[in-house]
């Protein structure tokens, strides 16, 4: 899992019966703001834990993860921080990630 303070909450909303969605980095291209194997976990109510980055690449990452949780279907989401209007004029990142986004089940 690599952070086990992130796995402690997972463990905690399991016991609870909240479902959650779990975004992992798996794959990037360029320079991104965090390494293949970062993870955010999403709850139901917007609330975050971890990061994959910030900015806009995360918030569409958190509303893809509202529609993963209420449908229970895995999906793959490519963050273009080329893109991102939210950048400050000269950012390092440039890159591309994909961002595996799977429920976590209570």
């Amino acid at each position: 899992m690599g952070d086990p303070a992130l796995f402690q909450v997972i463990v905690g909303l399991r016991a609870e019966g909240t479902p959650a969605a779990l975004a992992t980095v798996v794959h990037t291209r360029g320079h991104c703001p965090r390494e293949v194997g970062a993870k955010m976990l999403i709850l139901r109510d917007g609330r975050t834990y971890g990061t994959i980055g910030g900015g806009c690449g995360e918030a569409g990452v958190r509303t893809v993860a509202l529609t993963v949780i209420d449908e229970n279907r895995p999906t793959t989401y490519v963050v273009d921080l080329l893109d991102d209007p939210a950048l400050p004029e000269g950012a390092v990142c440039g890159g591309k990630m994909d961002v595996f986004i799977e429920r976590v089940s209570p």
